[in-house]
């Protein structure tokens, strides 16, 4: 592959592949077909059209997700000073990565890097950057797209055993699992067809919507109707002590860190913005990551702390964590609509963020036909390259129902380094700061610490695996 020595800034020059003009995951220049052309036609970069607002929806949308449940949880390890501590500390350090990479979207004068993969590429080279990135993202946008089909589709069941109460004729007709998993992927695929990124803005709202208010809701009612019965906020001595009580303060430093999630999409999103000379996207994209950056923790913090305070021990720190307490805890005092509504907004808010997490995968695949036939993909080729990704999320669905068994394993091998880690390392490669200098020493520190942390994280989650085990339930949702 030919090189081209391109400017970076006035103090260095980084030498950068020719196939760096914002082309998709792991592609080469296609002989015959100009690259700005194959961009028009691919669903990330077909419109650039996107707005300050429409960048706010999507990031409120893929940043609040079912992973915030959880958080309560992991205060009952860390503690309530150390709970918030760490918390605070993730937030602050994944907004720095949000910035460094808002900032290398446009690492050239000219050049956009709309896709995380080809930003590695740039970064690490062509095999080292295809290598750490290719499987965090492959993960971070399929592997989403089935948690969320487990996530919606059980809501959807908890929403209709709500409404069906026990002996009524209505809840001897309950579907199974898989039943539901089908409904939910079927509608998410029709509101799939939208053409690109940019189309989906308003779907995106209505995700942050739904996401803020089931959240607000479940932290404010947890407040109003005082603790439950019976809480503790520390955990059994037992479990404290040796091995056991350093896995489980590992396990919820992940869930605080996987709980902050969406900067596989940061690139992405900035991509559908316009920029030129004179208007720069990386201005209209970082107003949006400080609205959407203020509404999260005021989200977010809320629902640890006073969800900690409410259930303590008794949160599972599984599955939806904080709602399924509340569910159980709540169910007297609190009346069917209310728990009903709730379900139905995170139900809302799975389908509108399957959207956007599986935009990637639709790029990819629609990539893989234009370079092959040098031509956009035709309406049904589009519908039917869908199709094959809905029903290949809905089977994996299917088939590893546990797959939320296994997400602090796959996570701290894939979102912890993406999210806390690479933008470091990548900004020190292309940005190329002074050796030795405060920013350079920073990234550094943070990069390798993000590393070694993914590394004890991963560490934590076979042994809790291996001391609790798996309830690998395949095919039976």
């Amino acid at each position: 592959m030919g090189e081209t020595v391109v400017p970076i800034d006035d103090d260095s020059i980084q030498e950068l592949p020719t196939s760096i003009k914002d082309t998709p995951v792991a592609r080469q220049a296609v002989p015959g077909l100009d690259l700005r052309e194959l961009e028009s036609w691919l669903p990330l970069t077909e419109s650039r059209n996107g707005t300050t607002f429409s960048a706010t929806f999507h990031l409120l949308c893929s940043g609040i997700g079912f992973q915030a449940l959880l958080l309560p949880a992991a205060f009952l390890s860390l503690g309530w000073a150390w709970g918030i501590i760490c918390l605070s500390i993730a937030y602050t350090w994944q907004l720095y990565t949000t910035w460094l990479l808002v900032n290398l979207h446009e690492p050239v004068p000219g050049t956009r890097c709309s896709r995380f993969v080809r930003l590695s590429i740039i970064a690490f080279g062509p095999k080292l950057g295809k290598l750490l990135a290719i499987f965090p993202v492959m993960y971070l946008s399929g592997g989403s797209c089935v948690m969320l089909i487990i996530t919606g589709g059980n809501s959807m069941k908890q929403f209709f055993n709500i409404i069906c109460e026990e002996g009524t004729m209505c809840r001897s007709k309950s579907l199974s699992g898989t039943h539901w998993f089908l409904i939910f992927t079927c509608i998410a695929l029709i509101i799939g067809q939208l053409p690109n990124l940019n189309s989906i803005a308003r779907v995106s709202l209505t995700g942050a919507i739904t996401s803020i208010g089931y959240i607000t809701t479940i932290w404010a009612l947890s407040i109003s109707k005082g603790r439950a019965n019976g809480v503790s906020y520390s955990l059994p001595e037992a479990e404290k002590t040796g091995m056991n009580g350093f896995s489980n303060i590992l396990n919820a430093i992940g869930i605080i860190m996987l709980a902050f999630r969406g900067h596989n999409l940061i690139l992405e999103i900035q991509g559908t913005l316009s920029s030129d000379s004179q208007h720069s996207s990386g201005k209209s994209m970082w107003r949006s990551v400080m609205v959407s950056y203020l509404i999260i923790p005021m989200c977010l913090f809320p629902l640890a702390i006073a969800g900690f305070w409410a259930y303590g021990n008794k949160i599972p720190a599984s599955g939806v964590g904080i709602l399924t307490a509340f569910s159980e805890f709540r169910i007297q005092d609190t009346s069917k609509f209310v728990i009903g509504l709730i379900y139905v907004w995170l139900t809302v808010s799975c389908i509108t963020s399957y959207q956007i997490y599986a935009m990637p995968a639709f790029d990819n695949l629609e990539f893989v036909y234009a370079r092959s036939r040098k031509n956009r993909c035709p309406g049904w080729v589009r519908v039917g390259l869908r199709l094959f990704f809905g029903g290949l999320t809905f089977f994996i669905a299917v088939a590893f129902p546990f797959l939320g068994s296994l997400a602090p394993l796959i996570g701290g091998m894939a979102a912890v380094p993406l999210t806390f880690a690479y933008p470091c390392f990548m900004w020190i490669s292309i940005r190329k700061p002074r050796s030795n200098g405060a920013t350079w020493i920073l990234n550094l520190v943070l990069g390798c610490f993000a590393i070694l942390l993914s590394i004890l994280l991963i560490v934590a989650a076979i042994w809790n695996l291996a001391y609790n085990g798996l309830n690998a339930n395949f095919f039976r949702p």
